[in-house]
């Protein structure tokens, strides 16, 4: 009896020994699944969740969309003040702005509306930085007019949008003109000269009547296409950036305009008229009303656009790459130069600069326009990046799953980005 008692004893403990290794065989293989599931979500960023604020989005009838924090993602009730456009470069969409939209309205829940633009999409952008900034400015009308909370606008603009938001604040920029005179005219802004004088001061600060505050361009060809080692594909080779040139007009009237082959009505091309204020377009002073002005631009393997026409620098003031530090917060973040205003209000004419037909000679009076006002520079590398052949559209995260290692270049943007 006592033999059998502890033969069921020492085949219960067996069976406890057994069911416990199971256990933890089962835990160690939970375990490994979850540690290989964290490691593929850290790496696709197309499965990482975004917590924190709700976002709601508002389709608009042009086709694009707005951003802003959901029913309880704010602190309060009032609507947010500060209006946030962003503009797609070329054959891009609203759609590409996603990501980055609600990064903005995840970080300033209470103060930010972010509106992606849609009125220059897909095979629209062939039109012409012209057509497309006029089509801007009359979208910026329409979002204005139907949020009269708003107080303050920035832009944001990747590759073509850049310059297409430069032509749209230009326009906005004289529809104060409009209704200064306008007021004028009518009687409704005083009889008194020193109160007429007034409001045309305040009303000259302002973009679309309301208060400019950050211009962020990213891989932006502030200086076009058509000069040397300004499209990195060519590889510099002379041959290949004149036959590109010859070739622009695949682009329609945007190619002309991005290789400098455009005389309409025998004026300059229209990217050295917008390193001035021309005629009645008033370039340079729009832009200088921005409180910030920013270029984002990418070091290497950008493909499209060169490194000294997006950071608006002459190739000899190019940063040395073995001066590059990486941030352990950006990691993509490789130089970041402060606002520094580098040239005097000195005038020159375009005319002169076309005559003589030197694309070195146009790129240096589209430099010394532009920078007559101070810009912060960031330089962006993704050297080591499996993305690093797609940094073109890795620095905007275009598409989440595909260009996901931009995320910190958008982080930098927003933490620095001034309310």
């Amino acid at each position: 009896m006592g033999s059998m008692e502890m033969g069921f004893e020492e085949t219960t403990l067996t069976n406890q020994s057994t069911m416990e290794m199971k256990l933890k065989l089962q835990m160690k293989k939970k375990k490994t699944k979850t540690k290989s599931r964290n490691f593929l979500i850290s790496r696709l960023g197309c499965f990482r969740f975004d917590g924190g604020v709700s976002t709601a989005e508002t389709p608009d009838p042009d086709g694009g969309f707005s951003v802003e924090a959901g029913p309880g993602g704010r602190r309060d009730h009032s609507p947010p003040t500060h209006l946030v456009v962003m503009v797609n470069g070329i054959i891009g969409s609203a759609q590409n702005w996603r990501y980055v939209a609600k990064q903005f309205v995840k970080a300033y829940p209470n103060d930010v509306i972010v509106h992606c633009s849609e009125s220059n999409s897909s095979m629209l952008t062939f039109d012409g930085v012209d057509v497309m900034g006029k089509r801007l400015a009359d979208e910026v009308i329409c979002v204005v007019d139907s949020h009269p909370n708003l107080r303050k606008i920035s832009f944001v603009g990747h590759s073509l949008g850049g310059l297409i938001a430069r032509y749209a604040i230009a326009l906005l920029y004289n529809k104060q003109d409009l209704i200064i005179k306008n007021g004028d005219e009518n009687g409704e802004c005083g009889k008194i000269e020193a109160q007429i004088s007034s409001l045309e001061d305040k009303l000259r600060r302002n973009i679309a009547g309301l208060e400019p505050v950050n211009f962020i361009t990213s891989a932006t060809p502030h200086l076009g296409c058509r000069g040397h080692k300004q499209v990195p594909v060519f590889c510099g080779f002379y041959a290949m950036e004149k036959l590109a040139s010859r070739a622009s007009w695949l682009l329609g009237k945007t190619g002309r305009h991005l290789f400098l082959s455009d005389c309409d009505d025998g004026k300059p091309p229209l990217l050295l008229r917008m390193s001035t204020d021309y005629e009645d377009l008033k370039f340079i002073s729009a832009l200088k009303l921005f409180k910030r002005r920013v270029a984002y631009a990418n070091t290497r393997f950008d493909h499209l656009v060169g490194w000294s026409s997006s950071s608006l620098r002459r190739r000899k003031e190019l940063p040395n790459h073995r001066n590059f530090q990486k941030n352990a917060k950006y990691p993509h973040v490789v130089n970041e130069e402060k606002p520094n205003a580098q040239n005097s209000h000195e005038e020159f004419s375009l005319e002169a600069k076309v005559a003589k037909g030197k694309i070195s000679e146009m790129e240096e009076t589209m430099i010394r326009g532009l920078t007559r006002m101070s810009w912060e520079r960031v330089d962006v590398s993704f050297s080591g990046s499996i993305q690093r052949l797609l940094a073109h559209n890795t620095i905007q995260v275009k598409t989440r799953c595909i260009n996901y290692d931009g995320a910190d270049v958008i982080q930098h943007t927003v933490d620095n980005f001034q309310l």
